[in-house]
């Protein structure tokens, strides 16, 4: 089964964890977490914190999975940037959460690194997306020697106020938003009201990029239109020029090699 995008950030030394977005998925990723993570001490939180993306619900929903109807967390530190923070303490049914302490809401500032500890920080990155109730971020996490991108969600890549390639090239893998492959890909609705680069038009803009830079870029957040789900073709065609498709479960490790 594939489960929503997210990613885990996990410190082995210390058997610290934190996750990129609450997603509807959260009790599956969880227990895969524990699957590949080192051992919680006793008494631990299931997570060391939360940072999150934006309020599409894809990505935050899953807040609801740490009430006391079901886990009943004790001050799990939520990091949001300031509509996001705003919005889960005026609405209901989050903001249940903050009255009884189940989150603890702890703000976020673009380009603002967070110290996670153990060389660890993680930095949020405006991008441009339809902020219908809070901002957009992606992350850069970085690690003892190698760093990652993190972006599920943005308009379009030229509509930032970055340069991709050079975002690309300040890190040694980058998860990027792949939700659809090409226009058209949903018939009856008009995509410019969903935007989101699409695959061809990020292998377009990269494509003359050295095949090292390329290899580092993996697809997440497939619509469930997209052909790379189901397509062999069209995963051939992106890899076939360096691109990759993010596995689940996939271990990026950022003071080793990859696994």
């Amino acid at each position: 089964m594939r489960l929503v995008s997210c990613l885990a950030i996990i410190d082995h030394a210390t058997g610290d964890r934190w996750l990129i977005d609450a997603t509807p998925d959260l009790p599956e990723q969880l227990r895969l977490l524990d699957s590949v993570a080192s051992p919680r001490p006793a008494g631990a939180p299931v997570v060391s914190g939360i940072f999150l993306t934006h309020a599409h619900i894809g990505h935050y929903t899953g807040l609801a999975q740490l009430g006391r109807e079901v886990i009943g967390t004790n001050g799990i530190p939520a990091f949001a940037m300031p509509r996001m923070g705003e919005f889960l303490r005026g609405s209901g049914p989050w903001s249940q959460l903050v009255k009884l302490e189940n989150i603890d809401v702890r703000p976020l500032a673009d380009n603002t690194a967070v110290g996670l500890g153990g060389g660890l920080s993680i930095t949020p990155l405006l991008v441009p997306h339809r902020d219908e109730f809070s901002e957009t971020v992606g992350f850069r996490i970085d690690g003892p020697t190698r760093s990652a991108l993190f972006i599920p969600d943005i308009d379009k890549w030229s509509k930032w106020d970055r340069s991709l390639a050079d975002e690309l090239a300040s890190v040694d893998v980058a998860y990027l938003d792949g939700t659809f492959f090409r226009d058209g890909e949903i018939p009856g609705r008009d995509m410019s009201l969903i935007p989101h680069p699409f695959v061809e038009e990020t292998v377009a803009l990269l494509r003359d990029l050295h095949l090292n830079e390329r290899a580092k870029v993996r697809f997440i957040h497939l619509n469930h239109t997209n052909p790379l789900l189901w397509d062999d073709d069209a995963r051939r065609e992106i890899e076939a020029l360096g691109f990759r498709v993010a596995e689940q479960g996939e271990i990026i490790q950022l003071g080793e090699a990859d696994r």
